[in-house]
Parts: C-alpha cells; sequence; structure tokens
C-alpha cells in the first residue's frame, strides 16, 4: 500500500497552524493592557488634559494598568469619555502589543457666555464648561441669556467664527431680555444694532459696507449706534 506523505504532510502542517492560531488567540486575549496612550485630533490647545482622559479610562475599568484584554469593554469607555463635557468624541481601541489608545476630538468653543454663569457655546450650538487648562479667545456674550434657549446666540456666534471680517472685529454679543441682538467691535466706539436674527447675512453685509467706507473716510468714531434693524437701510446716531 502506497503512502500518500503529501497529504500527511497537508494535514499535519494544517494541525500545526491550527494549534498556532489557538494559542495566539488565547495568549492576544489573555494580553494584560498597558497605561492608556492618548491622542488629540487636530488640536493645538488642550482644554483637557492627557492625565484627565487616562484617569477617566482608569476609573471605567477598575485600572487599567495589567488588566486581561478580553475584559475590557471598549465601548464602554468611550460611552465615559464622551459623558466629558469636554469632549466631542472618542475612540478606544487597544493594539496588537497591548497598548490602550484613546483618540479624542475635543469640543470647539465660539463664544463664552459671561453673565451669573460663565460657560461656552461650542461650534454645534451646546454647552460646554471652562477649562482650567485653556481659555478660548471668543466673543464675549452678555446680557439675558437662557442655558436652554442658545439657538439665536448660537446663529450669530456661528456666523462671526465663520466670517473673517466679523471674526477679527466682534469681541462681544449682548442680547436684551425681548431677544433683540447688539454687537460690540473692538477699537471701535459704537454699538451694532442687529435686532433679530432675521436677514442676518444682508444686516452683515451692511455693516461690513457701512464700516469700510467710514473707516475710510476716518469717521468711525463719530457714531454712538449703528442700527441694521431694518431692511435695506443703515441708520446711525452720531455722538
Amino acid at each position: 500500500m502506497r503512502v500518500n506523505w503529501d497529504y500527511i504532510r497537508m494535514i499535519v502542517l494544517l494541525g500545526v497552524v491550527g494549534v498556532l492560531f489557538a494559542f495566539s488567540t488565547t495568549r492576544n486575549a489573555n494580553r494584560a493592557i498597558s497605561m492608556p496612550q492618548v491622542e488629540f485630533v487636530s488640536e493645538n490647545n488642550l482644554f483637557i488634559t492627557n492625565e484627565t482622559v487616562s484617569k477617566l479610562l482608569i476609573q471605567n475599568c477598575g485600572g487599567v494598568k495589567n488588566v486581561p484584554k478580553e475584559t475590557l469593554d471598549l465601548n464602554e469607555l468611550e460611552k465615559a469619555l464622551k459623558s466629558n463635557p469636554m469632549i466631542k468624541t472618542a475612540e478606544v481601541y487597544v493594539a496588537v502589543n497591548g497598548l490602550l489608545k484613546a483618540k479624542i476630538e475635543q469640543k470647539t468653543p465660539i463664544a463664552r457666555v459671561s453673565t451669573n454663569a460663565s460657560y461656552y457655546i461650542d461650534d454645534e450650538g451646546l454647552f460646554m464648561p471652562l477649562s482650567k487648562n485653556y481659555s478660548a479667545r471668543v466673543p464675549l456674550v452678555t446680557g439675558y441669556v437662557e442655558k436652554n434657549k442658545l439657538q439665536n446666540l448660537y446663529k450669530v456666534a456661528r456666523k462671526i467664527n465663520d466670517d473673517d471680517f466679523l471674526k477679527r472685529h466682534v469681541i462681544e454679543i449682548h442680547q436684551e431680555v425681548n431677544g433683540a441682538i447688539a454687537l460690540r467691535l473692538r477699537k471701535s466706539k459704537f454699538l451694532v444694532q442687529l435686532g433679530s436674527v432675521d436677514l442676518l447675512d444682508k444686516k452683515v453685509n451692511n455693516l461690513k459696507a457701512f464700516y469700510l467706507k467710514n473707516l475710510k473716510d476716518n469717521t468711525l468714531n463719530k457714531y454712538s449706534k449703528v442700527n441694521l434693524r431694518f431692511e435695506n437701510q443703515v441708520i446711525c446716531t452720531k455722538i
């Protein structure tokens, strides 16, 4: 009887591969997790520190170091990070070498409320607390502000953040009890009265036209108020 050595070698090879795969899988599952490595995505200024993120990870898995990989719930760790009001998105994963990694995207503030309470409005119109680590250079929001009614202030702050002219010049957004909004500009004495946020683009264009003309004529400091509330009109009050 002729022995088919090729067939036997194939069976032995498959057996060895199977044993190695099972060993590798078991070893990988039981691999102890090292201390977390935190990466901040596209941010130069940190409102939340590497140490704070690491602490959140450690607190939510009973201490990360020397924890078996199979006992980690990465989804729960991500939820724990996202619950921090400074964090917009979080991705947590374990590298092959057992290193626990977290990719963090911070919230982006576009205005800072400065009334009885102080906090940021982020680029999605949501609450963001102040940070002990860094203060963003964004327009102040003053006057009558309700934390659960930020829509109009957000619309104005977003417009300022997206417009180069406004971003350079606007330093304050003021809201009255009736919802009327006014702006203060850097190095200018006059108050810009927007009123409602209706026709906001047109009002901003009117402001730019007024500003550039009077800058050229060197007459900006002759006005106390610039009223943009009415369509197709810029009503100026002289000092």
